[in-house]
Protein backbone atom coordinates (compact mmCIF):
# COMPACT_ATOMS: atom_id res chain seq x y z
CA UNK A 1 0.00 0.00 0.00
CA UNK A 2 1.43 3.48 -1.45
CA UNK A 3 2.25 6.05 2.28
CA UNK A 4 -0.38 8.49 3.03
CA UNK A 5 0.49 11.91 2.50
CA UNK A 6 0.55 14.07 5.60
CA UNK A 7 -2.28 16.44 5.74
CA UNK A 8 -2.53 19.76 7.69
CA UNK A 9 -4.74 19.58 10.54
CA UNK A 10 -6.19 23.10 10.20
CA UNK A 11 -7.44 24.02 7.04
CA UNK A 12 -11.32 25.60 7.66
CA UNK A 13 -13.39 24.95 10.89
CA UNK A 14 -16.80 23.66 8.80
CA UNK A 15 -19.66 25.32 11.09
CA UNK A 16 -22.09 25.36 8.01
CA UNK A 17 -21.99 24.06 4.45
CA UNK A 18 -21.75 25.84 2.17
CA UNK A 19 -19.74 28.84 3.51
CA UNK A 20 -20.74 32.30 2.80
CA UNK A 21 -18.18 32.95 0.19
CA UNK A 22 -20.06 30.27 -1.83
CA UNK A 23 -23.58 32.43 -1.77
CA UNK A 24 -24.03 34.78 -4.47
CA UNK A 25 -26.40 37.46 -5.74
CA UNK A 26 -29.80 35.51 -6.51
CA UNK A 27 -31.36 36.92 -9.86
CA UNK A 28 -34.12 37.07 -9.90
CA UNK A 29 -34.55 37.21 -6.52
CA UNK A 30 -36.92 34.60 -5.55
CA UNK A 31 -39.86 35.62 -2.79
CA UNK A 32 -39.61 34.41 0.56
CA UNK A 33 -43.46 32.66 0.30
CA UNK A 34 -42.15 31.18 -2.69
CA UNK A 35 -38.78 29.97 -1.39
CA UNK A 36 -40.84 27.97 1.90
CA UNK A 37 -44.29 27.58 0.27
CA UNK A 38 -42.82 23.68 -0.28
CA UNK A 39 -40.85 23.29 2.64
CA UNK A 40 -41.55 21.70 6.53
CA UNK A 41 -41.54 24.44 8.87
CA UNK A 42 -41.94 21.69 11.76
CA UNK A 43 -38.92 21.95 14.02
CA UNK A 44 -37.32 24.93 12.69
CA UNK A 45 -34.18 26.95 14.07
CA UNK A 46 -34.58 30.63 14.78
CA UNK A 47 -31.44 32.50 14.80
CA UNK A 48 -31.58 36.68 15.38
CA UNK A 49 -28.60 38.68 14.78
CA UNK A 50 -26.99 41.46 16.43
CA UNK A 51 -23.93 42.33 14.54
CA UNK A 52 -22.00 44.68 17.47
CA UNK A 53 -19.56 44.42 19.42
CA UNK A 54 -17.71 46.04 22.46
CA UNK A 55 -14.28 45.40 20.79
CA UNK A 56 -12.80 43.08 17.72
CA UNK A 57 -10.87 40.35 18.81
CA UNK A 58 -7.75 39.54 17.07
CA UNK A 59 -8.74 36.10 15.70
CA UNK A 60 -12.50 36.83 14.52
CA UNK A 61 -13.52 37.26 10.95
CA UNK A 62 -17.19 37.16 12.43
CA UNK A 63 -19.66 39.91 10.59
CA UNK A 64 -19.57 42.26 13.04
CA UNK A 65 -18.72 46.21 13.52
CA UNK A 66 -17.26 47.53 16.97
CA UNK A 67 -19.20 49.69 18.85
CA UNK A 68 -22.58 51.20 17.47
CA UNK A 69 -24.23 54.81 18.76
CA UNK A 70 -27.66 53.97 20.81
CA UNK A 71 -29.25 55.30 17.36
CA UNK A 72 -28.11 52.78 15.29
CA UNK A 73 -29.18 50.14 17.86
CA UNK A 74 -32.49 51.77 17.53
CA UNK A 75 -32.87 51.51 13.93
CA UNK A 76 -31.63 47.91 13.72
CA UNK A 77 -33.96 46.62 15.86
CA UNK A 78 -36.82 48.73 14.14
CA UNK A 79 -35.47 47.20 10.73
CA UNK A 80 -35.37 43.28 12.71
CA UNK A 81 -39.25 43.99 13.26
CA UNK A 82 -39.76 44.90 9.31
CA UNK A 83 -37.90 41.64 8.87
CA UNK A 84 -39.84 39.69 11.10
CA UNK A 85 -43.08 40.93 9.35
CA UNK A 86 -42.04 39.83 6.49
CA UNK A 87 -41.03 36.41 7.10
CA UNK A 88 -43.82 36.28 9.97
CA UNK A 89 -45.96 36.37 6.02
CA UNK A 90 -43.81 34.20 4.14
CA UNK A 91 -43.68 31.38 6.76
CA UNK A 92 -47.22 30.77 7.87
CA UNK A 93 -47.63 28.09 10.16
CA UNK A 94 -44.73 27.43 11.85
CA UNK A 95 -43.48 25.97 14.69
CA UNK A 96 -39.35 26.17 16.13
CA UNK A 97 -37.71 23.36 18.57
CA UNK A 98 -34.84 25.90 19.46
CA UNK A 99 -33.68 29.73 19.24
CA UNK A 100 -30.96 31.48 19.27
CA UNK A 101 -29.32 34.88 19.71
CA UNK A 102 -26.05 35.54 18.35
CA UNK A 103 -23.18 37.97 16.72
CA UNK A 104 -21.46 40.02 17.36
CA UNK A 105 -22.08 40.09 21.14
CA UNK A 106 -25.93 40.15 22.01
CA UNK A 107 -25.84 41.42 25.33
CA UNK A 108 -23.83 44.65 23.57
CA UNK A 109 -27.86 45.71 23.63
CA UNK A 110 -28.51 47.05 26.86
CA UNK A 111 -31.29 45.48 28.83
CA UNK A 112 -34.17 47.54 27.98
CA UNK A 113 -33.17 46.41 24.08
CA UNK A 114 -32.68 42.79 25.09
CA UNK A 115 -36.48 43.25 26.17
CA UNK A 116 -37.10 44.68 22.70
CA UNK A 117 -35.16 41.70 21.03
CA UNK A 118 -37.31 39.23 22.67
CA UNK A 119 -40.51 40.71 21.82
CA UNK A 120 -39.15 40.02 18.38
CA UNK A 121 -38.30 36.41 18.63
CA UNK A 122 -42.03 35.72 20.52
CA UNK A 123 -43.30 36.47 17.23
CA UNK A 124 -42.37 33.13 16.35
CA UNK A 125 -43.59 30.94 19.27
CA UNK A 126 -43.36 30.87 22.98
CA UNK A 127 -39.48 30.90 23.52
CA UNK A 128 -40.14 29.30 27.44
CA UNK A 129 -41.45 26.81 25.68
CA UNK A 130 -38.00 25.50 23.85
CA UNK A 131 -33.95 26.00 24.39
CA UNK A 132 -32.99 29.43 23.90
CA UNK A 133 -29.21 30.03 23.43
CA UNK A 134 -27.41 33.68 23.99
CA UNK A 135 -23.62 34.81 23.46
CA UNK A 136 -22.16 36.99 25.52
CA UNK A 137 -18.70 38.55 26.94
CA UNK A 138 -17.03 39.37 30.34
CA UNK A 139 -17.97 42.95 30.14
CA UNK A 140 -21.34 42.90 28.67
CA UNK A 141 -22.93 40.21 31.01
CA UNK A 142 -24.10 42.07 33.83
CA UNK A 143 -26.71 41.55 35.98
CA UNK A 144 -29.80 43.58 34.58
CA UNK A 145 -28.76 42.35 30.93
CA UNK A 146 -28.57 38.32 32.60
CA UNK A 147 -32.23 38.57 34.36
CA UNK A 148 -33.54 40.16 31.31
CA UNK A 149 -32.68 36.78 29.58
CA UNK A 150 -33.38 34.63 32.24
CA UNK A 151 -36.70 35.86 32.55
CA UNK A 152 -37.32 35.93 28.62
CA UNK A 153 -36.87 32.21 28.84
CA UNK A 154 -33.00 31.84 27.93
CA UNK A 155 -32.09 27.99 29.08
CA UNK A 156 -28.47 28.64 27.63
CA UNK A 157 -25.73 31.31 28.02
CA UNK A 158 -22.11 30.87 26.17
CA UNK A 159 -19.60 33.08 27.14
CA UNK A 160 -16.45 33.89 25.24
CA UNK A 161 -13.06 33.66 27.61
CA UNK A 162 -10.70 32.40 25.51
CA UNK A 163 -8.00 32.25 27.89
CA UNK A 164 -7.90 33.01 31.84
CA UNK A 165 -4.58 33.90 31.52
CA UNK A 166 -3.89 37.65 30.65
CA UNK A 167 -1.03 37.60 28.40
CA UNK A 168 -2.76 35.35 26.48
CA UNK A 169 -5.77 37.07 25.72
CA UNK A 170 -3.71 40.09 25.28
CA UNK A 171 -1.79 37.91 22.74
CA UNK A 172 -5.18 37.02 20.74
CA UNK A 173 -6.02 40.91 20.63
CA UNK A 174 -8.65 39.85 23.40
CA UNK A 175 -7.80 42.72 25.94
CA UNK A 176 -9.50 41.82 29.19
CA UNK A 177 -8.83 41.09 32.62
CA UNK A 178 -8.86 37.80 34.51
CA UNK A 179 -10.84 39.40 37.07
CA UNK A 180 -13.50 40.58 34.57
CA UNK A 181 -13.76 37.20 33.29
CA UNK A 182 -14.18 35.75 36.76
CA UNK A 183 -16.94 38.35 37.78
CA UNK A 184 -19.13 37.62 35.33
CA UNK A 185 -18.76 33.99 35.32
CA UNK A 186 -20.25 34.61 38.87
CA UNK A 187 -23.07 36.85 37.82
CA UNK A 188 -24.08 34.28 35.23
CA UNK A 189 -23.87 31.63 37.78
CA UNK A 190 -26.12 34.11 40.35
CA UNK A 191 -28.47 34.62 37.71
CA UNK A 192 -29.59 31.12 37.14
CA UNK A 193 -29.28 29.87 33.32
CA UNK A 194 -29.81 25.80 32.81
CA UNK A 195 -26.49 25.39 30.70
CA UNK A 196 -23.08 27.50 30.71
CA UNK A 197 -21.34 27.09 27.87
CA UNK A 198 -17.27 28.50 27.99
CA UNK A 199 -15.32 28.68 25.12
CA UNK A 200 -11.78 28.76 24.54
CA UNK A 201 -8.90 28.86 22.65
CA UNK A 202 -5.55 26.66 22.22
CA UNK A 203 -2.03 27.81 19.76
CA UNK A 204 -2.17 30.99 20.92
CA UNK A 205 0.78 32.70 20.98
CA UNK A 206 3.06 31.95 23.57
CA UNK A 207 0.64 29.82 25.22
CA UNK A 208 1.98 26.24 26.88
CA UNK A 209 0.41 22.72 27.80
CA UNK A 210 0.60 24.17 31.52
CA UNK A 211 -1.07 27.39 30.67
CA UNK A 212 -3.63 25.66 28.37
CA UNK A 213 -4.34 23.20 31.78
CA UNK A 214 -4.39 26.22 33.72
CA UNK A 215 -7.11 27.47 31.52
CA UNK A 216 -8.78 24.33 31.39
CA UNK A 217 -9.01 23.91 35.24
CA UNK A 218 -10.01 27.51 36.00
CA UNK A 219 -12.92 27.14 33.48
CA UNK A 220 -14.11 24.05 35.24
CA UNK A 221 -14.13 26.08 38.54
CA UNK A 222 -17.36 26.81 37.09
CA UNK A 223 -18.71 23.23 36.60
CA UNK A 224 -19.66 24.17 33.16
CA UNK A 225 -22.37 22.23 31.30
CA UNK A 226 -20.79 22.65 28.25
CA UNK A 227 -17.10 23.80 26.54
CA UNK A 228 -15.86 24.54 23.32
CA UNK A 229 -12.54 24.38 22.23
CA UNK A 230 -11.44 26.34 19.87
CA UNK A 231 -8.39 26.04 17.77
CA UNK A 232 -6.60 29.75 17.08
CA UNK A 233 -7.22 30.70 13.28
CA UNK A 234 -5.72 33.44 11.56
CA UNK A 235 -7.58 34.67 9.01
CA UNK A 236 -7.28 37.39 6.59
CA UNK A 237 -8.76 40.85 7.66
CA UNK A 238 -8.25 40.46 11.12
CA UNK A 239 -5.59 41.45 13.86
CA UNK A 240 -3.91 38.74 13.99
CA UNK A 241 -4.12 37.95 9.86
CA UNK A 242 -0.31 39.33 9.06
CA UNK A 243 1.45 37.28 11.24
CA UNK A 244 3.14 34.23 9.68
CA UNK A 245 3.07 30.91 11.37
CA UNK A 246 2.65 27.27 11.67
CA UNK A 247 1.25 26.31 14.25
CA UNK A 248 -0.20 22.90 13.61
CA UNK A 249 1.96 20.75 16.04
CA UNK A 250 1.29 23.08 19.14
CA UNK A 251 -2.45 23.27 18.10
CA UNK A 252 -2.42 19.14 17.59
CA UNK A 253 -0.63 18.75 21.08
CA UNK A 254 -2.86 21.06 22.46
CA UNK A 255 -6.15 20.03 21.28
CA UNK A 256 -5.37 16.41 22.67
CA UNK A 257 -4.34 17.70 25.60
CA UNK A 258 -7.39 19.34 26.57
CA UNK A 259 -9.55 16.26 25.30
CA UNK A 260 -7.76 13.89 27.28
CA UNK A 261 -8.18 16.07 30.61
CA UNK A 262 -12.23 16.96 29.44
CA UNK A 263 -12.66 13.23 29.44
CA UNK A 264 -10.96 12.59 32.56
CA UNK A 265 -13.13 15.31 34.75
CA UNK A 266 -16.52 13.77 33.06
CA UNK A 267 -17.11 15.30 30.17
CA UNK A 268 -18.31 13.45 26.88
CA UNK A 269 -16.69 14.78 23.21
CA UNK A 270 -19.61 15.75 21.10
CA UNK A 271 -17.29 16.92 18.26
CA UNK A 272 -13.66 18.30 17.51
CA UNK A 273 -14.58 21.68 19.25
CA UNK A 274 -17.75 20.52 21.76
CA UNK A 275 -17.40 18.87 25.08
CA UNK A 276 -20.74 18.34 27.35
CA UNK A 277 -20.80 17.33 31.25
CA UNK A 278 -22.07 13.36 30.98
CA UNK A 279 -25.62 13.82 32.29
CA UNK A 280 -26.47 17.12 31.69
CA UNK A 281 -28.23 16.75 28.21
CA UNK A 282 -28.45 18.38 25.34
CA UNK A 283 -30.92 21.11 26.55
CA UNK A 284 -34.01 19.42 25.14
CA UNK A 285 -33.29 20.28 21.90
CA UNK A 286 -35.27 18.23 19.04
CA UNK A 287 -33.09 20.49 16.09
CA UNK A 288 -31.14 18.73 13.82
CA UNK A 289 -29.07 20.39 11.62
CA UNK A 290 -28.97 17.90 8.82
CA UNK A 291 -32.68 18.10 7.90
CA UNK A 292 -34.33 21.17 9.47
CA UNK A 293 -34.59 24.60 8.50
CA UNK A 294 -33.59 27.49 9.63
CA UNK A 295 -35.00 30.24 9.63
CA UNK A 296 -32.12 33.97 10.25
CA UNK A 297 -33.21 37.25 11.38
CA UNK A 298 -30.02 40.11 10.96
CA UNK A 299 -28.24 41.24 8.03
CA UNK A 300 -25.51 38.81 9.34
CA UNK A 301 -28.12 35.65 9.60
CA UNK A 302 -28.50 33.09 7.23
CA UNK A 303 -31.64 31.34 6.53
CA UNK A 304 -32.16 27.28 5.62
CA UNK A 305 -34.39 25.51 3.44
CA UNK A 306 -34.01 21.80 1.97
CA UNK A 307 -33.00 24.15 -1.87
CA UNK A 308 -32.15 27.02 -0.92
CA UNK A 309 -29.48 28.40 1.69
CA UNK A 310 -29.95 32.53 1.61
CA UNK A 311 -28.61 35.73 3.56
CA UNK A 312 -27.54 39.38 3.15
CA UNK A 313 -24.16 40.43 1.21
CA UNK A 314 -21.05 39.02 3.44
CA UNK A 315 -18.18 40.71 4.56
CA UNK A 316 -15.02 41.23 7.24
CA UNK A 317 -13.43 44.52 6.69
CA UNK A 318 -14.96 47.36 9.06
CA UNK A 319 -15.95 50.05 6.28
CA UNK A 320 -17.78 47.11 4.38
CA UNK A 321 -19.52 45.42 7.39
CA UNK A 322 -20.72 49.50 8.34
CA UNK A 323 -22.26 49.64 4.75
CA UNK A 324 -23.91 46.63 5.02
CA UNK A 325 -25.52 47.68 8.33
CA UNK A 326 -26.50 51.00 6.91
CA UNK A 327 -27.95 49.39 4.22
CA UNK A 328 -29.70 46.83 6.09
CA UNK A 329 -31.32 49.46 8.55
CA UNK A 330 -32.77 51.49 5.84
CA UNK A 331 -34.36 48.37 4.03
CA UNK A 332 -38.13 48.70 4.28
CA UNK A 333 -38.96 45.41 1.82
CA UNK A 334 -37.80 41.92 3.00
CA UNK A 335 -39.85 39.94 0.94
CA UNK A 336 -36.70 38.17 -1.32
CA UNK A 337 -33.93 36.21 -0.86
CA UNK A 338 -30.84 38.74 -1.60
CA UNK A 339 -28.04 36.26 -1.62
CA UNK A 340 -27.39 32.45 -1.26
CA UNK A 341 -27.22 29.27 -3.16
CA UNK A 342 -28.82 26.68 -5.04
CA UNK A 343 -28.17 23.12 -3.53
CA UNK A 344 -28.74 20.62 -6.26
CA UNK A 345 -28.92 16.75 -5.20
CA UNK A 346 -25.17 16.42 -4.95
CA UNK A 347 -25.07 19.29 -2.38
CA UNK A 348 -27.41 18.02 -0.50
CA UNK A 349 -25.75 14.98 0.03
CA UNK A 350 -22.49 16.55 1.16
CA UNK A 351 -24.27 18.85 3.73
CA UNK A 352 -26.01 15.63 5.45
CA UNK A 353 -22.39 13.74 4.94
CA UNK A 354 -20.15 16.88 6.63
CA UNK A 355 -23.26 17.90 9.21
CA UNK A 356 -23.32 14.12 10.41
CA UNK A 357 -20.32 13.14 10.24
CA UNK A 358 -18.23 15.88 11.80
CA UNK A 359 -19.66 15.02 15.24
CA UNK A 360 -18.99 11.82 17.58
CA UNK A 361 -22.65 10.15 16.87
CA UNK A 362 -21.94 10.53 12.97
CA UNK A 363 -23.89 9.48 10.11
CA UNK A 364 -26.83 7.15 10.80
CA UNK A 365 -26.65 5.32 7.31
CA UNK A 366 -30.21 3.96 7.07
CA UNK A 367 -31.45 7.47 7.91
CA UNK A 368 -28.97 8.35 4.87
CA UNK A 369 -31.09 5.82 2.87
CA UNK A 370 -34.47 7.03 3.87
CA UNK A 371 -33.70 10.78 2.50
CA UNK A 372 -31.62 9.77 -0.34
CA UNK A 373 -32.54 6.77 -1.01
CA UNK A 374 -28.57 5.71 -1.52
CA UNK A 375 -25.94 4.63 0.50
CA UNK A 376 -23.35 7.41 1.94
CA UNK A 377 -20.09 5.53 1.89
CA UNK A 378 -21.33 4.36 -2.22
CA UNK A 379 -22.06 7.76 -2.75
CA UNK A 380 -18.52 8.59 -1.50
CA UNK A 381 -16.15 5.94 -1.59
CA UNK A 382 -13.26 7.72 -2.75
CA UNK A 383 -13.28 10.47 0.57
CA UNK A 384 -14.37 7.28 2.74
CA UNK A 385 -11.79 5.16 0.85
CA UNK A 386 -9.09 8.18 2.16
CA UNK A 387 -10.59 8.51 5.16
CA UNK A 388 -9.80 5.35 6.06
CA UNK A 389 -6.59 5.08 4.93
CA UNK A 390 -5.59 7.65 7.33
CA UNK A 391 -7.08 5.84 10.30
CA UNK A 392 -9.83 8.81 10.87
CA UNK A 393 -12.62 6.34 9.56
CA UNK A 394 -14.98 3.48 10.79
CA UNK A 395 -17.32 2.01 8.57
CA UNK A 396 -19.93 0.07 10.48
CA UNK A 397 -23.00 -1.53 8.70
CA UNK A 398 -25.52 0.93 10.76
CA UNK A 399 -23.17 4.00 11.50
CA UNK A 400 -20.36 5.93 10.07
CA UNK A 401 -18.06 7.46 12.35
CA UNK A 402 -14.42 9.32 12.56
CA UNK A 403 -11.94 7.54 14.53
CA UNK A 404 -10.65 9.72 17.52
CA UNK A 405 -8.14 10.79 15.13
CA UNK A 406 -10.17 11.54 12.99
CA UNK A 407 -12.31 13.93 14.80
CA UNK A 408 -8.61 15.82 15.66
CA UNK A 409 -8.60 16.05 12.04
CA UNK A 410 -12.52 17.25 11.58
CA UNK A 411 -10.96 20.47 9.98
CA UNK A 412 -8.88 18.88 7.32
CA UNK A 413 -11.70 16.13 6.79
CA UNK A 414 -15.18 19.10 6.24
CA UNK A 415 -12.98 20.90 3.52
CA UNK A 416 -12.24 17.92 1.74
CA UNK A 417 -16.01 16.91 1.15
CA UNK A 418 -16.25 20.44 -0.56
CA UNK A 419 -17.95 20.51 -4.15
CA UNK A 420 -15.86 21.15 -7.20
CA UNK A 421 -18.33 23.98 -7.39
CA UNK A 422 -18.27 25.15 -3.92
CA UNK A 423 -14.36 25.53 -3.94
CA UNK A 424 -14.67 27.32 -6.95
CA UNK A 425 -17.19 29.80 -5.89
CA UNK A 426 -14.86 30.11 -2.30
CA UNK A 427 -11.85 30.82 -4.43
CA UNK A 428 -13.51 33.08 -6.14
CA UNK A 429 -14.67 35.30 -3.85
CA UNK A 430 -13.05 38.52 -3.33
CA UNK A 431 -12.36 39.09 0.86
CA UNK A 432 -13.17 42.52 1.64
Amino acid sequence: MKPVEPVKPYQSYVYAYPHKTAYRPLRPEPKLGEVWAHESRDALFLYLHIPFCEMRCGFCNLFTRTGAPEELTDAYLAALERQASAVQEALGDASFATAAFGGGTPTYLTAAELHRLCDIAYRFGDLAAIPLGVETSPATATTDRLTVLRDRGTTRVSIGVQSFVDAEARAAVRPQKRAEVEAALDRIRAVGFPVLNIDLIYGIDGQTPETWLHSLDSALTWKPEELYLYPLYVRPLTGLGRQARDWDDQRLELYRIGRDHLLANGYEQVSMRMFRLAGSGSGGTEYCCQTDGMVGLGCGARSYTSELHYSFEYAVGASQVRGIIDDYVGENDFGTARVGFVLNEDERRRRHLIQSLLQTSGLNRAAYRERFHTDAAADFSQETAAFADHGWLDLDDDVITLTAEGLAYSDAIGPALFSGRVRALMDSYEAR
